[in-house]
C-alpha cells in the first residue's frame, strides 16, 4: 500500500521517516492479531453473508452500494434472534453512502479494501446537524457519511485490519477550489446510537472527519490506523460529539488537522440543543498532525465538554499537545480535563489554550455567552525539541481557572521563542515545571489530580471475531 501522505516534498525527510516506521508497526501488529482468522470462519454474530452474496464485485471498478444496501437489508431481519455480520472479502470494493443497522457487524478482511465513490451521485444529502445549525463546509447542509446509522442498539465495524480508503484527494481539491454544494462526507458516522464499536481498521485520506460518534453513548474505538496527508484539509482523526462513555484506545493518527477533537456543538445551536461531551477515556495513543493538536476540547463545544481522561499519550512533530478551542459566544464549559503521562517530541506548543478562536456559524451567537473554562489538569510529561512551553490565553472578564500542571520537564529547540510562557486571564498552580511558568501558575507543593475510579465504559468488553474451527 503507497503511504500518500509521505509525498509531500516540503515535510521533512525525518518526519516522513517516523510516519513510515509507525505505519509499518501499526500494520504489522493489527495483522498478526487477525492473520490466523480467514473470512470464511468468523464467528461474531449468529447470522452471516458475505457480500459476494449480494452481488459484489471486488475490482475496484463496479460500483457496490446497491449490494450493501441488500446484504444489509436482508440480514438487518435477524436483529432479533441473534444479530447478523456481513462480512466483505478479500478484493477492492467501491462503493457510495450506505447505512448500518442494529445488532450488526460489519467486518473487512484483512485483504478488503473499501474505496469510496468519487460520484456525488452516491452520497445521500442531509440537513445539517441539529446542535450545528449549518453545514462546517457550506452551510446548506452535508453529505452522509461513507459507513453510516441513525438510533442504532449494538452495532460494530470491524476487521483484521482491512482498510477504508476514502479516496479524499477530489474532495480536498473541490474544498480548495471552493466547488462545493454541501459539506464533505466522512468515513464512519453514528448518531443517536448506544453500544458502538469501531476497531481493528486502517482509515486512509478520508474527504474530511475520519470517525464521528455524535449524540451517542457507550462508545469503544481501539486499534485504529488513521492516515492522511499532514496538509491534507480538515481530515481530523476521531472526534466524539456529544457523546457519553466513550473509550478511546491503542490507536495511532497521522493528520491534516486535530487527531482527536471533542466536540459538542456550535454557538447558539450547540447551546440550545445542550447535550455534552462526558465520561471520556482516552489511552495509549499517538499523533502526529505539523499543523494541528493532538488532542483538541472544541472549539465547537456549546454543549458542554466534561470529565476527560487522557494518559499515555505519545505526539511527535505536532503543533500542540492538549489544546483547548473556544470562543465568546461558545457559552456552555469544558471542565474536568485530567491528563498525565504525556511524551512530545518536536512540537510548536506544549500547552495551549485559546479563548478567541473566532470562527461562528454565522452572525446570531450570544455575545453574552461565555464559556466557563476550569480544573484542568496536566502531570507527569515529558517534552523534547520545543519552540513554546505554553500560550495560555483566556478570555478577559471570563479566565480559565483552576489550572493545574505538575512534574513536568519540558527542553527547548535551539532556536525557542523568548517568552516561553505566554499567559493572560488565567489562573493556576504549577509545581515541580521546567522552564519555569508565567506568575498566573504559582509554584506549590502539590501533585495535580488524575482520577483513579473507573467509568461505566472501562468494564465494555472489546467485541472480537474468533475462528470456528
Amino acid at each position: 500500500m503507497k503511504l500518500e501522505l509521505c509525498q509531500k516534498s516540503r515535510k521533512s525527510h525525518v518526519l516522513e521517516t517516523i510516519i513510515s516506521i509507525f505505519f509499518i508497526l501499526g500494520s504489522l501488529v493489527s495483522t498478526l492479531a487477525g492473520a490466523s482468522t480467514e473470512y470464511q470462519a468468523i464467528n461474531c454474530r449468529k447470522h452471516s453473508a458475505v457480500l459476494t452474496d449480494f452481488g459484489g464485485v471486488g475490482d475496484g471498478k463496479t460500483s457496490n452500494t446497491k449490494a450493501f444496501k441488500a446484504a444489509i437489508a436482508e440480514l438487518s431481519q435477524y436483529a432479533s434472534d441473534g444479530g447478523a455480520q456481513l462480512i466483505v472479502p478479500p478484493g477492492r470494493w467501491l462503493t457510495g453512502s450506505f447505512n448500518l443497522s442494529s445488532h450488526f457487524t460489519l467486518f473487512l478482511h484483512k485483504d478488503a479494501v473499501l474505496l469510496a465513490s468519487q460520484d456525488e451521485a452516491e452520497w445521500p444529502a442531509f440537513p445539517p446537524l441539529p446542535s450545528y445549525g449549518v453545514g462546517r463546509d457550506e452551510h446548506a447542509g452535508r453529505f452522509s457519511s461513507l459507513i453510516f446509522g441513525t438510533h442504532l442498539t449494538d452495532v460494530v465495524v470491524t476487521g483484521n485490519n482491512g482498510t477504508i480508503d476514502g479516496q479524499g484527494a477530489v474532495w480536498w481539491d473541490k474544498f480548495h477550489q471552493k466547488k462545493l454544494k454541501l459539506t464533505r462526507p466522512y468515513l464512519i458516522e453514528f448518531l443517536y446510537s448506544d453500544q458502538v464499536q469501531i476497531s481493528n481498521l486502517t482509515l486512509i485520506n478520508s474527504p474530511s472527519w475520519n470517525v464521528h460518534p455524535t449524540y451517542c453513548s457507550n462508545v469503544l474505538i481501539q486499534w485504529l490506523t488513521i492516515l492522511a496527508p499532514v496538509d491534507s484539509p480538515n481530515t481530523d482523526g476521531i472526534n466524539p460529539d456529544s457523546s457519553s462513555n466513550v473509550r478511546i484506545e491503542d490507536s495511532f493518527v497521522v493528520s491534516g488537522d486535530d487527531c482527536i477533537a471533542v466536540k459538542s456543538g456550535w454557538d447558539e445551536y450547540g447551546i440550545k440543543f445542550g447535550r455534552p461531551t462526558q465520561h471520556l477515556v482516552i489511552r495509549r495513543f499517538t499523533c502526529i498532525s505539523p499543523d494541528s493538536a493532538t488532542i483538541a476540547l472544541g472549539s465547537e463545544m456549546s454543549g458542554g465538554i466534561q470529565d476527560v481522561r487522557a494518559e499515555d499519550i505519545t505526539a511527535l512533530g505536532t503543533q500542540s499537545g492538549v489544546r483547548i478551542k473556544t470562543a465568546v459566544g461558545r457559552g456552555a464549559y469544558v471542565k474536568d480535563i485530567f491528563v498525565r503521562r504525556m511524551t512530545l517530541k518536536t512540537m510548536k506548543y506544549a500547552f495551549w489554550m485559546t479563548g478567541s478562536y473566532g470562527s461562528h456559524p454565522d452572525t446570531g451567537y450570544d455575545p453574552k455567552a461565555l464559556p466557563e473554562i476550569k480544573r484542568i489538569s496536566y502531570k507527569d510529561i515529558v517534552a523534547e525539541n520545543v519552540t513554546y512551553s505554553a500560550r495560555l490565553e483566556g478570555i478577559e472578564n471570563d479566565p480559565f481557572t483552576g489550572i493545574c500542571i505538575s512534574n513536568v520537564n519540558i527542553s527547548l529547540t535551539q532556536k525557542p521563542m523568548e517568552l516561553q510562557w505566554n499567559c493572560t486571564d488565567i489562573q493556576g498552580v504549577s509545581s515541580k515545571v521546567t522552564p519555569q511558568p508565567c506568575s498566573a501558575l504559582p509554584e506549590k507543593s502539590i501533585e495535580c489530580p488524575f482520577p483513579e475510579d473507573r467509568l461505566p465504559i472501562d468494564d465494555v468488553k472489546l467485541q472480537t471475531c474468533s475462528a470456528s474451527g
